[in-house]
């Protein structure tokens, strides 16, 4: 592709999430996306064929955008309480890029659009792998790491989010105390990881025996 036409696509992808942001997934069109980006509404369907499917290329664009700008801070993170710092800061920093925004219209508009709904998926699919990477580094050190699954957690902890960004719209305090919760149960892990080597084990023969129960 050229080096125009990747520009073109660039312009129309950020166009896209930018127009979502400021006018609500209902009035996104073809002709508002196009205005966003500066160029002819006809170059929408030559790069991506439908407006759906300049959407599902932004979502993944986004994501990919997004998770990138957090790699790094992610990888320097060294305890379960620094993740959860990071998950207020992270909480911040999406609300007023208005990537919420998007992330809240593109899964309301996924219940009715097959490739809306794949992409979404996908995006949320780039946030698991990294925290799956970061919970099982920081879990494999701790009397926890028999006794969790971190594939699991990432998907739960991505759900949580989620529900955390959106919730906060309707109740802030609400969601403040969700955020508060995170916390409790970080500074719990850490200090089971403070323990000496006996309680470690008299704390993991009791998870043992209550999970196999």
């Amino acid at each position: 592709m050229s080096t125009s036409g990747g520009s073109t696509r660039l312009k129309l992808l950020d166009g896209a999430l930018r127009t979502v942001v400021e006018q609500g997934i209902a009035k996104t069109s073809a002709r508002s996306i196009a205005t966003t980006a500066g160029v002819n509404q006809g170059l929408i369907f030559y790069h991506f064929g439908s407006v759906d499917e300049l959407l599902a290329a932004a979502c993944i664009h986004g994501a990919e955008q997004r998770v990138s700008h957090y790699r790094e801070r992610l990888a320097a993170l060294n305890s379960l309480t620094e993740l959860v710092d990071f998950a207020r800061a992270v909480h911040v920093e999406e609300r007023a890029s208005g990537q919420v925004t998007v992330l809240g219209h593109l899964l309301a508009a996924g219940q009715t659009s097959p490739a809306l709904a794949a992409a979404t998926a996908g995006g949320l699919a780039l946030w698991i792998e990294e925290l799956e990477t970061v919970l099982t580094r920081l879990l494999g050190a701790t009397p926890l790491a028999a006794f969790t699954d971190p594939a699991g957690l990432a998907r739960a902890a991505a759900a949580s989010f989620i529900g955390i960004e959106l919730y906060e719209g309707v109740d802030p305090e609400g969601a403040t105390r969700a955020l508060d919760s995170l916390d409790q149960l970080a500074v719990l892990a850490e200090a089971l990881d403070g323990l000496g080597p006996l309680s470690q084990r008299a704390v993991a023969h009791h998870i043992r025996r209550r999970t196999r129960s």
